[in-house]
């Protein structure tokens, strides 16, 4: 039997093949062109999926269902992403127009659920009855697992820690809201943090501008971690900015949830134990529990950027 996952994200979408044993056969992937209409963005998804299948020399025919995780709000009943602030995406009847297109069933998940199922079934939150999985990309997605279950609260919408406050009137984010979680902890709230501390270098013959050539447009979620590496003070002060904001966010995770465990995902957990090891020492000093037995464990997720494509695929199951 295989499975067919779509994970929908701000800048890509990517389509994997999961067999059995929850691996990935075979991929497809492209940049996510929006805004663009709905059917637009149908054909996007389609034909990801049937590239990925034809990659695999399978058919549509030879899954038994599409899964799709999506940034933004779910009704999982319905079908429909009632909102998504990345994506512009307002009551998008996403299940049925794509039920339509590739003539299979459709279910439909929250992108950031997806990949904690995902880590839930064959990762680093097997096993556990209460977890959490927190996404750090384009912005800061959220998972729980609550009892071996996704949840989503009575309006689809829970678990959106992302666009929790940490900063009060601070950044703008896309959802209306100020000083949102996801402004300062997603990747590109900590590519806006590096470039707001570069342009106040009144010399810019410093390491963290010449690892950018001199040129803010290459700034990406690195900078600033390589040029700590590279002994630049700058880029160690962002760096230690940026796991103050993060660790914020993942002790109030914790306070509101006490999971048995919580991961952490997205292409910047590729920094491994320079970003977990301070944040397990902010979050043991700021989490609030009523005792020292089982303390959460924070650790990085272990199927990385594929966990959505995995949990996706494996929705009907």
């Amino acid at each position: 039997m295989y499975y067919l996952g779509i994970d929908l994200g701000g800048t890509n979408i990517k389509v994997g093949v999961v067999d059995e044993n929850s691996q990935i056969i075979a991929t497809a992937k492209r940049k996510t062109r929006v805004p663009c209409a709905p059917d637009d963005m149908c054909e996007q998804l389609a034909s990801t999926a049937l590239e990925a299948l034809s990659n695999a020399n399978i058919s549509i025919d030879d899954v038994p269902w599409v899964g799709i995780g999506t940034p933004g709000t779910v009704n999982r009943d319905s079908g429909v992403v009632e909102f998504s602030n990345n994506l512009y995406f307002n009551h998008f009847e996403i299940r049925k127009l794509l039920e339509t297109r590739m003539n299979k069933k459709v279910i439909v998940e929250n992108d950031a659920n997806a990949a904690a199922y995902g880590e839930y079934q064959a990762g680093a939150l097997k096993g556990a009855r209460n977890a959490m999985a927190i996404t750090l990309g384009t912005g800061v997605g959220s998972g729980i697992i609550i009892d071996g279950k996704i949840y989503a609260g009575s309006n689809y919408g829970a678990g959106e820690m992302g666009h929790t406050v940490i900063v009060y009137k601070g950044r703008h984010c896309t959802c209306g809201r100020d000083g949102c979680w996801e402004t300062y902890a997603s990747a590109t709230g900590l590519i806006r943090t590096t470039k707001e501390a570069m342009e106040k270098l009144a010399n810019r013959d410093k390491p963290i501008w010449k690892l950018v050539d001199g040129d803010l447009n290459n700034v990406d979620g690195r900078t600033a971690l390589d040029a700590m590496r590279a002994g630049d003070p700058i880029g160690k002060a962002v760096v230690e900015e940026y796991i103050e904001y993060l660790g914020c966010g993942l002790v109030n995770c914790i306070n509101a949830f006490q999971p048995d465990i919580l991961c952490i995902g997205g292409g910047i957990c590729n920094e491994g134990e320079t970003l977990l090891k301070p944040l397990r020492e902010y979050v043991a000093k700021d989490a609030y529990s009523l005792s020292s037995q089982g303390q959460t464990k924070l650790c990085r997720a272990l199927l990385g950027n594929d966990a959505g494509i995995i949990g996706a695929a494996l929705l009907g199951k």
